[in-house]
C-alpha cells in the first residue's frame, strides 16, 4: 500500500513542534517550503503564457524535494488547484462533450494506474519520472486528437493511467485536444480535462492509502501563489523571445531530470 511507504504524521495539539513548522510536511524545511511556494508562482507564469509546461517544471522540483512515492500525489493536488482556476475563468469556452467522455476514461485509468504506481520500487519510480521529463522536453510529441466518444474515453483511460506513474500529463492532454480549432476552446478544454484528470488521480491515491492532510497547508499556499502567477504571467513572459525561452526551459528541465536520475542510480549503488 502507498500509505505504508509514506511517513504519515497527524496534527496533534500536544505535539512539541515549533509553531512555524507544524504546517510543513515531514522532512521539508521552511526555506524549502518557501522555495516551492515561489516556484508555484513561476510555473504559473509559464503555464499562463504557453498553456502548458509549468506542470513539468513543478514535477521536477517536487521530485528533488520529496520521496518518489510522494511526488505524483502531491503534484496532482497542486495541479488540480491550478487547472481548476483556469477552467473556471474560461468555462464558457470548454467543450463539455469531450470533457465528459474523457473524464469517464480518467476514472478507469486512474484506478488501473494507481495499482501499478504503488507497486514500483522508489528508485525505479525516480527513473521513470526522470526519463519522462527528458523525453517530453526533447522528443517530438505524438499528434493525437479526440475523434468521438470512444476515442475520448480511451484517451482519458490511457493518459490517466500513465499520469499515475509519470505525474505530469499536460503535454499528452494538449496533444489530445490539438484538433480544436479555436485557441480559447483548446486552452479552456485542456484546463478542464486536467482538472478532471487530477481529481481522479487524487481520489485514487486517497483510496489506496495516501494521506494528503499533512500536505494541505503547503499546497494551499502554492495554489494561491499560482493564481497570482496566472494573473501576471502573460505580460511578463511575453517580453522574452520565444526561441530563447524554449531552449532555456528545456535545459532547466533536463538538468533537473538528470539530478533525479542520479539520485536513483545512487540508491542502487
Amino acid at each position: 500500500m502507498l500509505g505504508d511507504r509514506v511517513a504519515i504524521l497527524s496534527f496533534s495539539p500536544n505535539a512539541s513542534v515549533p509553531f512555524d513548522l507544524t504546517f510543513l510536511p515531514p522532512d521539508l524545511s521552511l526555506p524549502g517550503a518557501i522555495a516551492l511556494i515561489v516556484l508555484s508562482f513561476i510555473t504559473s507564469l509559464i503555464t499562463a503564457t504557453l498553456s502548458l509546461g509549468g506542470g513539468m517544471l513543478m514535477l521536477a522540483a517536487l521530485a528533488l524535494v520529496f520521496p518518489p512515492a510522494v511526488v505524483v500525489p502531491v503534484h496532482g493536488l497542486v495541479q488540480l488547484g491550478s487547472n481548476a482556476g483556469r477552467a473556471i475563468v474560461q468555462s464558457r469556452f470548454v467543450q463539455w462533450r469531450l470533457v465528459l467522455w474523457f473524464g469517464l476514461g480518467t476514472l478507469v485509468g486512474s484506478l488501473l494506474g494507481a495499482r501499478f504506481a504503488v507497486a514500483l520500487p522508489e528508485a525505479l519510480f525516480q527513473v521513470v519520472i526522470g526519463l519522462f521529463i527528458i523525453f517530453n522536453a526533447w522528443a517530438p510529441q505524438p499528434k493525437v486528437s479526440g475523434r468521438g466518444p470512444l476515442a475520448n474515453f480511451v484517451g482519458g483511460t490511457v493518459i490517466s493511467a500513465l499520469g499515475m506513474v509519470i505525474g505530469a500529463t499536460g503535454p499528452l492532454v494538449a496533444n489530445f485536444v490539438r484538433g480544436l480549432s479555436d485557441r480559447h476552446e483548446l486552452i479552456a478544454t485542456h484546463a478542464a480535462l486536467m482538472t478532471w484528470s487530477n481529481s481522479a488521480k487524487v481520489g485514487a491515491f486517497m483510496l489506496f492509502g495516501f494521506a494528503f492532510g499533512q500536505y494541505l497547508p503547503l499546497v494551499a499556499a502554492m495554489v494561491a501563489t499560482g493564481f497570482l502567477g496566472t494573473w501576471l504571467g502573460s505580460g511578463m513572459l511575453a517580453r522574452v523571445p520565444e526561441n530563447v525561452f524554449r531552449i532555456g526551459f528545456k535545459l532547466v528541465l533536463t538538468l533537473a531530470a538528470l539530478q533525479i536520475l542520479w539520485s536513483a542510480i545512487s540508491a542502487w549503488l
